[in-house]
């Protein structure tokens, strides 16, 4: 028969090209003429560079070398080289975006086989499912309206019967749209052309044409295809030659291969053209096959002949070896140090073959730091360009509303400029993140982000603190100068002017009847519509000042792709009914998500490196190199998940007689055996974590694995591993970084801080150097959540409020009036339904215990003679050795009681702090108050108190939580023989002595010097390296 294999473990197009020259008897002439049918476009383009290779680049004619992939009326030519047969009347196949978005309305109309109606961006993807399956149903010859009744018995789940039924629909309606546009599926013209192409075969084999005719690389075909290779043997030049067939396997074996086995796809192939294995002649297979070739041909055995594996022969796997890293950023760092080592070998080629494409992205990033510009072959996705990328954001933020993290990711996009140069949209939107996003989240809606703006303007003037946080990345914005606030809200509002003409899309939450309700969900237009506007929304934002958006947006390979498939799918989607703009970011992600780009953005596509190659399952098939790594091994990945699909289970595909779905992973595991054995070195590649979870290896690495282990063997690993933890690790001994003691000049250190960061200054100095001398400022979180400052707020304000009225004069009515200003703050608060809810009945419990305490305290101390809230105060210190230094503080609460003496009070709603603390000047706050009450800092308290009171009565906190303890009040003592009064002016003492001890510019702001009273909520121990030294500390103390 007309039936030959290459053996694995020898470069199968490298062989294909030296039989086809050696055939032609070196004849120039001869070996241009006859063709070559591969599986693929790839495979066709690496046979042409085969022959070159074995001319030594010599100029020739080559055979017509054709891709059965690429099959149309001309390529495979019905009037051809091998005749003149008259071409077939085919309609033209239906657009892919086309099908699919006839196939998605009548998804969108199946309400009952689903239980709820879909969206559009999950109705896409089943049609996307459902098109395959039709595909699959034509490749393999199966009459689905025909079959579907006989997919479902009695015993099997309604929502399975409801689906079918549905199916049985589809099947007859999607054939009369077919018909009605004059249109074919592709899958079936495809099928239709090449049995076309087959009777012509077997018309040119009657006439006795000996022109050659090969039909190479085929592993597992469909009915079609093993019909035009059957045409192709029965000519008198035609010859087929598969890859890799295992001869040495036992025929009991091989005639009952699992769908899952490397080789079962070639027995498959085997039946179908009516041939056994005695029938194939094995090309240069006449020493046998090598060791590496037999030992994982034993390994990879089906489990009905692991008996083999008791034989005692030895085993060798020779240049083998295993990568174990520990996830997926190791994987690359490692495997492209591998390809750099191999290319330090002149002509050595290192190919890496994963259908990982994040892993396969990864390397070519690892690849640059070594000077390699490399190219995936595999492209990416088209929905992960820059262009892709900022349409899905655009879409995200106008469904959430214009929220800050949203808005930001576009703002901050390569190609948003908003009319701008990139320097000064980009300084201007940083601008609008410190002033304006971060911390807590406006309300929804421009108009409310507009009103956000005014107020953070007008509060930043009066605000220090926000002051502070504004300034705190100017330095680096203004060589750019960002435009005011105002006019770049102006000139937002123009770009996004398009989306924001959808109503609602401006609105904020208290304008909607229901503030769970999604915005978008209300207002529903045609799709083309929704696209249009989304595409004109980003034209506008990615204009320069100086180019257009023609020329960032839509210029190259990735901005042509892009263009052309939105113009597709915004023709394509007029069919569908009306939809609301949410559905913009799954149906983009779901139609750009299948698209492949080569993408060049890395550099100059001359600049390539030759003999670096990055190749997926497909592009690999038939290829090798001389150094091969198999990446990302590991089940779900490589082999992929064998599913059913969301159309029909197992059981049903077995019954209407569609191929089961291990047959993908046959396939996979063909390309594995294939890659493993026919280059010179490979290297097996699984990481021991992939996104965070534990990997299970591929499942021929735990077969291979268990092989050996029998046998006393293992994989050797790769020393690459080794060279990876010694590039990056430091020379010498290991030692730990000293902690930092910067000394900056006595000019640069702080003449004024606030009594809470005396605090601070004591337990870390280093805060207040970072803060002050740098001027560093911990910027808020974006959308920060509601939190215990916020719970704290809250209690301030309403106590503050209270007091300021009810001081001196106390309500019979005390309890509900305080719980009614509680509930009037919180209900001016922006809060999540759930945290209010479980914040009021606290608040209510804390204003009950505070009205108990108060009054008991009145009952027993008398009527005060003053109570002042939230108090302003400074004090200088004038006598400091480099000028006067200035202690400023706020008290929540200061009283004078009935005998004119002082109770400091303040409110906590977390953490006390112990009266120790307190007493040895570690939490100074209360003892610094009172001090500052003895000089004369609170110019608001009247002058005749502050002139009289010699005493302080009293330094006191609140504990307000509002939990089952509401309250507590914690009176601080002073000590033994030791007077409260006493107690603020040794504070007082303590911090002039350590005012002159940082006047003197050898004195060090160290980070946490004292162990055991380091402060709760630390900024800045990133930046002093804490975690870095901490162990080794060095203990200064001061």
């Amino acid at each position: 028969m007309s039936l030959a294999t290459i053996p694995a473990h020898l470069p199968f197009l490298d062989h294909l090209a030296q039989r086809w020259i050696e055939a032609a008897g070196g004849d120039a002439q001869a070996i241009g003429e006859g063709v070559i049918v591969l599986p693929g476009r790839r495979a066709a383009r690496a046979l042409t560079e085969a022959f070159l290779r074995h001319m030594d680049g010599s100029p020739m004619l080559l055979p017509r070398i054709i891709p059965i992939s690429a099959l149309d009326e001309a390529e495979l030519g019905l009037a051809s080289d091998l005749g003149g047969a008259e071409g077939i009347d085919l309609p033209p196949p239906v657009a892919s975006i086309m099908r699919l978005a006839v196939l998605t309305r009548l998804v969108l109309q199946a309400e009952g086989a689903f239980g709820t109606r879909p969206t559009l961006d999950q109705a896409w993807p089943l049609a996307k499912a459902l098109a395959d399956l039709m595909d699959e149903a034509e490749w393999a010859d199966v009459d689905l309206a025909a079959r579907l009744p006989d997919a479902v018995q009695d015993d099997f789940a309604q929502h399975w019967q409801t689906i079918l039924q549905f199916l049985d629909i589809v099947t007859r309606a999607w054939p009369e749209w077919l018909r009605a546009q004059g249109l074919m599926n592709p899958v079936a013209r495809q099928v239709a052309l090449l049995r076309a192409q087959a009777k012509l075969w077997y018309e040119q084999a009657e006439k006795g044409d000996k022109t050659r005719l090969w039909a190479a690389g085929f592993t597992n075909v469909m009915p079609a295809t093993a019909e035009a290779l059957r045409a192709v043997m029965a000519c008198s030049g035609g010859l087929v030659v598969v890859p890799g067939l295992d001869t040495g396997m036992a025929e009991e074996t091989f005639a009952h291969l699992p769908d899952s086995h490397p080789q079962a796809g070639l027995s498959h192939l085997l039946a179908a053209l009516d041939a056994v294995r005695a029938d194939v002649h094995v090309w240069d297979g006449e020493g046998g096959y090598p060791a590496r070739t037999q030992a994982l041909c034993r390994a990879l055995l089906p489990a009905s002949a692991l008996e083999d594996w008791a034989r005692s022969d030895p085993v060798v796997l020779p240049h083998v070896t295993r990568l174990d890293p520990a996830d997926q950023q190791e994987e690359a760092v490692a495997i492209a140090m591998l390809m750099r080592d191999v290319i330090e070998q002149p002509h050595k080629r290192a190919a890496l073959i994963t259908p990982d494409r994040g892993l396969a992205a990864r390397v070519v990033t690892e690849l640059s730091r070594w000077g390699v510009l490399a190219d995936d072959s595999g492209g990416a996705s088209l929905i992960g360009t820059p262009g892709g990328v900022l349409l899905r954001l655009v879409a995200q933020l106008v469904d959430n509303r214009f929220s800050p993290v949203s808005l930001l990711s576009v703002l901050k996009h390569p190609l948003v400029a908003c009319g701008l140069s990139t320097g000064v949209c980009r300084a201007s939107a940083r601008l609008l993140e410190r002033v304006v996003l971060r911390g807590p989240a406006p309300p929804p809606g421009f108009a409310a982000l507009r009103a956000a703006v005014e107020r953070a303007l007008d509060e930043h003037t009066r605000n220090e603190k926000k002051i502070e946080q504004v300034e705190a990345g100017a330095e680096a914005d203004r060589p750019f100068g960002p435009e005011p606030l105002l006019v770049f809200m102006d000139r937002v509002a123009e770009c996004f002017a398009p989306v924001l003409a959808w109503p609602q899309a401006d609105s904020a939450a208290e304008d909607m009847p229901d503030h769970l309700q999604d915005v978008t969900e209300t207002y529903r237009a045609p799709v083309p519509e929704l696209l249009e506007t989304l595409i004109r929304t980003v034209e506008r934002l990615v204009r320069t000042d100086t180019e257009e958006p023609a020329e960032r947006l839509w210029r190259g390979e990735e901005g042509n792709l892009l263009a052309s498939r939105l113009t597709d799918l915004m023709m394509a989607s007029d069919i569908l009914p009306p939809q609301p703009p949410a559905v913009l970011d799954g149906l983009l992600s779901a139609v750009l998500a299948e698209e492949r780009v080569a993408s060049r953005r890395g550099g100059d596509p001359a600049a390539l490196h030759p003999r670096v190659l990055i190749w997926g399952l497909f592009e690999a098939r038939l290829q090798t190199a001389d150094t091969v790594i198999l990446g990302g091994l590991a089940e779900g990945v490589w082999p992929p998940v064998a599913e059913a699909g969301p159309w029909m289970s197992r059981p049903m595909r077995q019954r209407v007689g569609l191929p089961s779905p291990e047959q993908g992973v046959g396939q996979a595991a063909h390309d594995f055996f294939a890659c493993a054995t026919a280059a010179d070195n490979v290297v097996l590649s699984c990481p021991k974590r992939r996104e965070g979870a534990p990997v299970v290896p591929a499942r021929w690495l735990s077969r291979l694995d268990a092989f050996l282990a029998g046998r006393g063997l293992s994989v050797p690993a790769h020393p690459v591993m080794e060279w990876l933890h010694e590039v990056d690790r430091p020379g010498g001994a290991a030692r730990p970084v000293a902690p930092p003691r910067p000394t900056p000049p006595v000019a640069l250190r702080p003449r004024r801080l606030s009594v809470t960061e005396i605090e601070t200054w004591m337990r870390d100095p280093y805060a207040i150097y970072a803060r002050h001398v740098l001027r560093l400022q911990p910027l808020p979180e974006l959308e920060e959540p509601a939190d215990a400052s916020d719970y704290g707020m809250i209690v301030h304000e309403a106590l503050e409020r209270w007091f300021s009225t009810h001081g001196t004069t106390w309500p019979a009515n005390a309890e509900a009036g305080l719980q009614k200003m509680f509930q009037d703050v919180l209900a001016a608060q922006t809060l999540r339904p759930a945290l209010r809810a479980w914040w009021e009945p606290r608040l209510m419990r804390i204003a009950s215990w505070v009205v108990q305490a108060e009054e008991a305290w009145r009952e027993t101390a008398g009527t005060p003679r003053s109570i002042k809230t939230e108090l302003r105060g400074q004090v200088d210190m004038p006598d400091a050795p480099h000028g006067p230094f200035r202690l400023v503080g706020r008290a929540d609460r200061i009283d004078f009681d009935a005998e004119n003496r002082v109770i400091v009070r303040d409110y906590k709603t977390g953490t006390l702090p112990t009266a120790r603390d307190v007493q040895f000047g570690w939490s100074p706050q209360l003892p610094l108050e009172a001090a500052m009450i003895l000089r004369g800092g609170f110019k608001e308290l009247p002058k005749i108190d502050t002139e009289k009171t010699a005493e302080i009565g009293g330094l006191v906190y609140w504990r307000l939580t509002g939990g089952a303890e509401p309250g507590a009040e914690v009176a601080i003592s002073a000590g033994k023989d030791i007077s409260l009064t006493d107690l603020a002016e040794q504070t007082w003492v303590r911090l002039r002595e350590r005012v002159v001890a940082y006047d003197n510019q050898a004195q060090p702001y160290l980070s946490h010097p004292h162990p055991g009273q380091e402060p709760r909520f630390a900024d800045y121990a990133r930046l002093a390296r804490v975690p870095e030294w901490n162990t080794a500390r060095v203990d200064d103390e001061v």
